[in-house]
């Protein structure tokens, strides 16, 4: 059955029945990659790298700018003008955001599973990567001076200790391409973002591969999925993208939300290897334990799919289902003959 929820996001009406002037279908986002040296053993926990990340860079930002130590920053009578409530704690200024959404989805997201387990010597080199969503305020000084405290103090549940030797901004095809960063800040303005467009690829696409690479929750209605149908899968992109777009970007995206959830209905699933993988945090404020599980592996979908390849390749920027920000949800796709 088509995903065809109803979405804010959607062009709007005109009286007369057709569709407003809709902003353009495409998606700027900025990427960049943190590097580090060990100065101690460094720990990441496997599962939980990118849980660690972000719990650390939040703690640390907290800090920077929270000069009166709020005890509570969603009431906090300083949020409008907090950046740390702005990036790390964004909620909608009412009760109703973008699809009825309260708390508004962070303007960023953290990729470092790829040190889930990893124990870095001291004198080794590793990194990570953050992708920034918020076009009219990047805002990447804040995670660079963030992360020069935490790495000095120490990261991981070992709190080993670290050095940022160098930022640099990402091109499309995720390889640095300019510093911002090379233990002072470099004096240059940020290459232009990366670009997404969502125009239908050239050639059919009749047949493609999507890895979940890291712990993927879809929600469809008010459950979560058991298994990747398409138009969930497509759904849970599109509406991430167009919700993105519309609180820090250009706008929701401009497409027909029910039409093209209706052709995604059409796309079939005629194979899934997945495995569900468990993990849990706890939290260092509330002390509270969250699952951090979810569904890895590989399907195949069948159908017309060239509409739906700049989504399926743009969740490899953007991430899909629950818990992004810390690295869940990250996918890939690839065309079969």
């Amino acid at each position: 059955m088509a995903d065809v929820e109803s979405s804010p996001e959607a062009p709007e009406q005109t009286a007369a029945g057709g569709v407003a002037e809709a902003p353009a279908a495409d998606f700027d986002l900025f990427a960049f990659r943190l590097e580090f040296l060990a100065q101690d053993k460094v720990y990441f926990p496997p599962g939980k790298s990118g849980n660690v990340v972000r719990g650390a860079f939040g703690s640390m930002f907290r800090q920077l700018v929270c000069v009166d130590r709020c005890h509570d920053e969603r009431t906090c009578e300083k949020r409008a003008t907090c950046d740390y409530a702005r990036i790390f704690e964004p909620v909608a200024p009412t009760a109703e955001g973008p699809s009825g959404l309260h708390d508004w989805p962070r303007p960023f997201v953290f990729r470092a599973a790829h040190l889930d387990g990893a124990t870095i010597e001291a004198g080794r080199k590793f990194s990570f990567d953050v992708h920034l969503f918020d076009m009219k305020d990047p805002a990447i000084v804040y995670f660079i001076l963030a992360f020069a405290q935490v790495a000095k103090e120490g990261i991981g549940p070992r709190r080993g200790r670290a050095k940022l030797v160098q930022a640099s901004q990402l091109d499309a095809s995720g390889k640095p391409v300019a510093c911002v960063y090379n233990g002072t800040f470099v004096p240059a303005e940020l290459l232009p973002p990366i670009h997404l467009e969502f125009a239908p690829d050239a050639t059919p696409v009749k047949k493609v591969e999507v890895r979940f690479l890291t712990p993927t929750e879809l929600k469809h209605g008010q459950l979560l999925a058991t298994r990747p149908e398409f138009p969930v899968l497509f759904g849970r992109i599109r509406d991430r993208i167009s919700t993105l777009r519309a609180l820090y970007g250009a706008g929701p995206l401009g497409i027909d939300f029910q039409a093209i959830g209706e052709r995604a209905g059409a796309v079939k699933m005629p194979e899934c290897n997945l495995r569900f993988s468990e993990a849990e945090r706890r939290s260092a404020r509330s002390g509270e334990r969250h699952p951090l599980g979810g569904f890895i592996g590989e399907v195949t979908y069948e159908g017309d799919l060239a509409e739906f390849m700049p989504y399926l390749r743009a969740a490899r920027w953007v991430g899909v289902g629950r818990q992004t920000v810390w690295g869940k949800g990250v996918t890939e796709v690839k065309v079969l003959d």
